[in-house]
């Protein structure tokens, strides 16, 4: 299947739709790319989202980039990936690539002289900004496996606020609560419905925690911090809840990828898996590679082999416990096809899998119901989860070892 997904790109190129695919992936990109309008001279005026990226290379010494459109509106959905599942591709590279970054290097330990960036970050509303580059930005791409893709970029030797930033009530609070920790306002400002990616965007200018500790944190890393520490806060509220009484079923196929969901009765363990097939993101290869990693009750203390897309769908999945009131073993699967080869970031998985978790679960009485499920869903057989995952053979060995006492 792999290497004929390979020749029908051969013979395509993108021009007779062999892969059955309304757009080719391939051309959405470039298309994207050649829209980008690239400002000419040194200053350029636009609605940032807000949109605020800070690198990591260098650390501690680092990239902030500020973007901004090269025009004037409401561009809030730029850069709220938890509304982009409604909208295709194209679309999404086309907005994520329009926005300009103006580059600026600053010392992590001393964000001194950053208030407007901060400000900028934490405003609910698109704040109109103005940028000054040293010389015109560069016309290329940034595609990044955390964070969203990314447009032109420029050294920036000025940066003006042409209007106030207007924040929300509790991010506004925990900007100026100079003795509240940066974990407890995550969780504050969770609790109090501001969105992910927004609590995101503050933890990553420096926004939050006590003051004398404040400091920028990479954006791929506080991406990662703020799925883990709201994840970790609602797990121990679902610790508590009554168990499942039967095995829950979820099934979700979306651009060239199919999520999968396992419930089984029993206290909270859970196991993320990712089954990439060849020629994808992350495997160039002609064989399947699948990798997972998993805890159990108490959670775990190492960071995670799979990275952010482990606690993204962690979140996603304790957010469906708590709702639901009740606990159970979460067996998260993914498979990622040929064609879907742009890495757009970790929000791709989180809102995925929260929407997989919008929909009706099938129920099943036994474990050898919902395996035969499972095989029936994804394209590996069932055998290689079987192989693969460390609570399904848990479930089994359970299974089994029930069936001898009786």
């Amino acid at each position: 299947m792999s290497e004929r997904a390979a020749a029908l790109c051969l013979l395509c190129r993108g021009a007779k739709g062999l892969c059955g695919k309304s757009v080719c992936p391939v051309y959405a990109l470039w298309s994207a790319v050649e829209r980008v309008k690239v400002p000419k001279g040194a200053l350029v005026d636009g609605s940032s989202p807000p949109s605020v990226f800070v690198g990591r290379v260098g650390y501690p010494k680092v990239r902030v980039s500020p973007a901004v459109p090269p025009f004037v509106g409401d561009t809030r959905v730029y850069d709220e990936p938890e509304k982009w599942l409604s909208l295709g591709l194209s679309e999404i590279l086309n907005m994520r690539l329009s926005l300009i970054r103006g580059v600026v290097e600053v010392n992590v330990r001393e964000p001194r002289g950053i208030e407007d960036l901060q400000l900028l970050a934490i405003s609910s509303k698109p704040v109109e900004v103005e940028l000054r580059f040293a010389k015109p930005p560069k016309p290329r791409a940034k595609l990044d496996l955390f964070a969203p893709p990314m447009g032109p970029s420029g050294p920036v030797e000025g940066l003006r606020l042409l209007e106030d930033p207007k924040p929300p009530h509790p991010l506004e609070k925990a900007y100026y609560d100079s003795d509240l920790r940066a974990e407890d306002a995550i969780l504050n400002l969770y609790n109090s419905g501001v969105p992910v990616s927004a609590i995101q965007r503050a933890l990553s200018v420096g926004a939050l925690g006590a003051g004398h500790r404040r400091k920028l944190v990479p954006t791929r890393w506080s991406i990662t911090a703020v799925d883990d520490a709201v994840s970790r806060s609602l797990i121990d509220a679902v610790r508590g809840l009554k168990c499942v009484d039967s095995y829950l079923f979820f099934e979700r196929k979306y651009l060239d990828n199919t999520f999968v969901a396992i419930i089984a009765p029993g206290a909270w363990s859970y196991e993320w898996i990712e089954a990439w097939f060849p020629y994808t993101t992350w495997n160039p290869g002609k064989t399947v590679e699948v990798e997972g990693d998993w805890e159990g009750y108490h959670g775990r203390k190492t960071y995670a082999s799979l990275g952010g897309c482990y606690y993204a769908a962690r979140l996603a999945a304790a957010e469906y416990m708590l709702r639901e009131g009740v606990q159970g073993t979460v067996i998260l699967i993914r498979e990622i096809y040929e064609g879907f080869f742009l890495p757009i970031g970790v929000w791709f998985v989180r809102e995925n899998v929260r929407e997989l978790f919008k929909g009706v679960p099938e129920r099943y009485d036994t474990l050898s119901e919902v395996l035969q499920r499972l095989g029936r869903s994804t394209r590996l057989p069932l055998s290689v989860w079987l192989s693969k995952s460390a609570l399904l053979k848990a479930l089994v060995q359970q299974e089994r070892l029930e069936l001898w006492l009786r």
